[in-house]
């Protein structure tokens, strides 16, 4: 189970794993690798000695690069990068999104084409053990040159500076240092720089990012065929026949999973409409927008997570200083804004079914918004109205957020970065549509496991005709939920649910 850093390329799943799990980190020990790491360390070592001058060690940063640092000075020049981009402002990363971070970084760094020392890998191994999390504000990266702003607040915490997040507290990094026994390093020449000039905020949400619109599409999915039983609709929709003469194969698996989930070949169901509203007819056609989509945000994602992203590039072995642009989170930018687009859609989507559902006009016999309330209690009883009052304001305000951020370029800093991706607000605007979007399908899952519960209640639907994987999930989540007969206030339930699809704890399709 553990994630090795510096042995072979990391992946997306792992990046999740040691967000929840970040003890499960270390890097590798290998006295070849070590060797390997140290080169690099110690070729900047040689060139200093040399008085060459080298990029952000014997020059000032950005703009600044003409600005010569005296020898003198050259060990002081990284505590001056990290305390002067000392101002990210918004929300804090949670702890959660932090340890994504520092895992991103540190197996950036791992690649040994940074000339950074292998006592700063063990350094950021060192947190990820111990659980001690950097306090990063969201706000003030335009991702390029790299997360400079916030990843200050990494570099600053090695040294034993700001504030980390530590056993559920918010703390001084020098106390809790100081309680752990834990010093504080100070970092070598171009250590800071190196931590600070890459793409680690962006890519570690990214990966968090990607895992939660992957689950989304089996929920999605998941509901969607609840809806058509819920509405009595017509399993035709979903036949393989029909999507074997338009094979997208992301679509074409959603498309299977809705049909085995109704038991089409089993109890095909046929409506006496003989076209349902294409929020329940072209739902594999949406979800597998994203279904398909999430293969080439993987590839952008990992490979930007499995790259040398800083600059310069140090090549030790070679002994070359190799500047470039790697810090420009480009590839980044672009699977968010795409990500954010294609999940907004699903939010659409659960919200459209769910006013299919409350509408007595649509739902074919269904109570009205949901009510399971009867007799003269009917009438001073709204069921799920205001909750899709609610998701409808959730998706409105998703929709509203998926505007790509990265055709936004400033130029900045004097003009040195003066085309920058956007790559962090671009990941940041992705997890504020996945909250939302994870909202309006908490929303949606409690609504159609009501509409279901009424239908088997009105003797129109037998339980055991359910497809075995659909009933099982359908008791577990009926085991946690009271049916709404009586008004009553449901946001604890929905904030359950939410927590529950961040925690991807249904097993809905393998």
């Amino acid at each position: 189970m553990q994630v090795v850093f510096g042995q072979q390329p990391i992946s997306i799943e792992q990046v999740d794993l040691l967000s929840e799990s970040p003890q499960l980190a270390c890097i590798n020990t290998d006295p070849e690798y070590v060797a390997s790491v140290e080169r690099g360390a110690e070729f900047l070592d040689k060139l200093l000695e040399e008085d060459g001058a080298i990029y952000g060690v014997t020059t000032g940063y950005g703009d600044s690069c003409t600005v010569v640092v005296p020898l003198d000075l050259v060990e002081e020049l990284p505590l001056h990068l990290t305390r002067f981009h000392g101002c990210g402002m918004g929300k804090e990363l949670s702890p959660k999104e932090a340890r994504a971070v520092v895992s991103s970084r540190l197996n950036s760094l791992s690649l040994a084409k940074s000339g950074v020392s292998y006592r700063l890998l063990q350094q950021l191994e060192m947190l990820m053990k111990n659980d001690i999390m950097p306090v990063i504000p969201s706000e003030g990266s335009v991702g390029a040159s790299g997360d400079l702003t916030p990843l200050s607040y990494v570099a600053a915490v090695l040294m034993g500076e700001r504030e980390v997040y530590y056993k559920k507290r918010r703390r001084p990094t020098y106390e809790v240092f100081a309680e752990l026994g834990v010093e504080a390093i100070k970092l070598r020449p171009k250590e800071g720089l190196a931590i600070m000039n890459g793409t680690a905020v962006m890519t570690g949400l990214a990966c968090l990012a990607y895992r939660r619109a992957e689950y989304l599409t089996q929920v999605c999915s998941r509901i969607t065929a609840l809806a058509s039983l819920a509405l009595k609709g017509n399993s035709n929709h979903f036949d393989e026949l029909l999507f074997a003469v338009k094979p997208h194969p992301g679509q074409n698996q959603i498309a299977e999973w809705i049909r085995n989930d109704l038991n089409h070949h089993e109890h095909p169901r046929n409506s006496d409409r003989l076209q349902d509203r294409y929020s329940i007819r072209c739902a594999p056609h949406i979800i597998g927008v994203l279904k398909d989509a999430l293969p080439f945000m993987r590839q952008f994602i990992e490979t930007e997570l499995n790259s040398a992203n800083d600059n310069p590039i140090i090549d030790g072995d070679g002994e070359h200083v190799l500047h470039g642009g790697h810090f420009y989170g480009g590839h980044i930018a672009f699977a968010m804004d795409s990500m954010k687009n294609a999940v907004a859609n699903l939010a659409d989507l659960v919200d459209r079914q769910m006013a299919l559902l409350m509408d007595v006009k649509f739902n074919n016999g269904l109570p009205r918004n949901l009510s399971a309330a009867s007799g003269e209690r009917a009438c001073i009883n709204h069921g799920f109205k205001a909750v899709q009052i609610g998701a409808s304001a959730w998706t409105a305000e998703a929709l509203k957020q998926t505007m790509p951020a990265s055709v936004f370029s400033r130029s900045t800093e004097c003009h040195n970065q003066d085309k920058v991706s956007m790559g962090t607000i671009s990941a940041r605007d992705c997890l504020r549509v996945l909250e939302l979007t994870e909202q309006v399908v908490a929303a949606g899952w409690l609504s159609v496991h009501q509409a279901l519960t009424l239908r088997i209640q009105q003797g129109e639907l037998r339980e055991e005709t359910l497809n075995r994987e659909l009933k099982a999930t359908y008791k577990q989540v009926m085991a946690e939920f009271k049916l709404v007969e009586e008004d009553r206030p449901l946001e604890a339930e929905l904030r359950q649910v939410v927590e529950q699809l961040k925690q991807r704890k249904w097993e809905l399709y393998s």
